[in-house]
């Protein structure tokens, strides 16, 4: 599903080139979860966002499927990220002037795979049966972050690409709306990279790796 070999990136500063990542390799399987942990400033964004398409390699290939993302064009990535991945961050990035069901539906009408049966099995495994008429700044966060993660799964992604999803919310609100999504994943194809600081939560996931310094390893071996 995803292949990311010998990638480096590196950012100029006012001291020269910083380097960030240097000499990534990493492999995920279909229907696969992987958590990606290390500290603050180890990378793990970075990389999360060279293999969304959003930023550029400095050296190496990432591939999904049949896609090899370090050789595209901003126009061939656009139209990749609106196809083929879903996005989740710990900001819930929800439209504030559509209501929840038009949110819902949003990524999946770009792809052109709105599939109400879909939607409507997300809006029942996620609870927001009653907030479909609300616009999200009358929501709570947890309740936000259902309706983001419910957007992301509704064009059913072959990969869903999170960023502390549950950074922001409370313990308990975290749990509920991590087993919600595993528990989503469980009923689709779907490949699952989460970026996460927390070990509780990388401990539900199949596979753990730490980045640290730049560099990759499994989280037995830092």
């Amino acid at each position: 599903m995803l292949s990311v070999q010998g990638v480096f990136k590196s950012y100029a500063t006012a001291q020269g080139p910083l380097p960030v990542l240097q000499g990534i390799d990493l492999t995920l399987k279909p229907g696969s979860s992987l958590a990606l942990m290390g500290e603050s400033g180890s990378g793990k964004s970075t990389l999360l966002h060279l293999i969304a398409g959003l930023d550029k390699v400095d050296r190496g290939s990432i591939r999904s499927a049949e896609h090899r993302l370090d050789q595209m064009n901003e126009g061939q990535l656009a139209n990749w990220r609106r196809t083929e991945i879903g996005l989740v961050f710990q900001q819930f990035n929800l439209i504030g002037s559509l209501r929840v069901e038009d949110n819902l539906a949003f990524q999946a009408r770009l792809a052109g795979r709105h599939d109400p049966r879909w939607q409507a099995h997300l809006v029942q495994r996620l609870g927001l049966g009653e907030l479909l008429r609300r616009y999200p700044e009358q929501l709570s966060g947890g309740q936000q972050q259902r309706v983001a993660l419910g957007r992301a799964l509704a064009s059913q992604p072959k990969l869903l690409l999170a960023d502390e999803p549950t950074g922001s919310l409370d313990e308990a609100t975290s749990d509920e709306v991590l087993k919600l999504l595993l528990e989503l994943l469980d009923d689709s194809p779907t490949t699952l990279l989460m970026v996460t600081h927390s070990p509780r939560v990388a401990a539900r996931l199949a596979e753990k790796v730490v980045l640290h310094h730049g560099r990759l390893a499994g989280a037995d071996e830092r």
